[in-house]
């Protein structure tokens, strides 16, 4: 593992699966309120299979980023920041991190406990052909807690960003915008 504390900028690799996550979340969301509206019963399969087919490359991505964040760690905060906002940061990147897991495992646990079959990439089905809707309605409240609590922090790592970029005028929101180079 290379040392945290050495680097300067997160590794390519990193930015672009970070960008990956933002734009196929941001996605996977728009796909899943789909669900609130009044659907045909086909379009409702098909919703929920794109979603879960999303919510697998996430998955993936999600893997992908955890081994690269230990791989290559993470710049330093700018030393400009107060106390109370290093420790708002680093917990906001750990509730992010956990949240974002979070909401992967209680989307599988409640996809395999579905009614309705929910073929990932339209040819693997990976519920287990429950008939009763009990534990799929009690694991699915998990999972939407988990969908609100992430568009929440998203949206304050996003004013973040803007505060640094806009206001604090460091470097901080130039490094993720930057995903084609590296000074790691």
């Amino acid at each position: 593992m290379k040392d945290p504390a050495g680097a300067l900028d997160y590794s390519v690799g990193q930015k672009i699966v970070h960008w990956l996550m933002a734009i196929l979340i941001t996605l996977d969301l728009f796909v899943a309120q789909k669900f609130g509206n009044p659907l045909e019963l086909a379009d409702r399969l098909e919703s929920r299979a794109d979603h879960g087919s999303l919510g697998t490359i996430v998955a993936v991505l999600f893997v992908i980023r955890l081994y690269l964040r230990w791989r290559h760690g993470a710049p330093p905060l700018p030393g400009t920041m107060s106390p109370w906002q290093t420790t708002a940061a680093r917990w906001g990147h750990g509730a992010l991190y956990f949240l974002i897991g979070f909401l992967i495992f209680s989307g599988v646990a409640t996809a395999v406990n579905a009614t309705a079959p929910i073929p990932l990439f339209g040819s693997f089905d990976i519920t287990l052909g429950q008939v009763d809707d009990t534990t799929f309605i009690f694991l699915r409240q998990f999972h939407e807690f988990a969908t609100q609590a992430v568009i929440a922090l998203v949206a304050i790592h996003v004013l973040a960003a803007l505060y640094h970029w806009l206001i604090a005028g460091d470097d901080t929101t130039q490094k993720m915008l930057k995903f084609w180079s590296s000074r790691a």
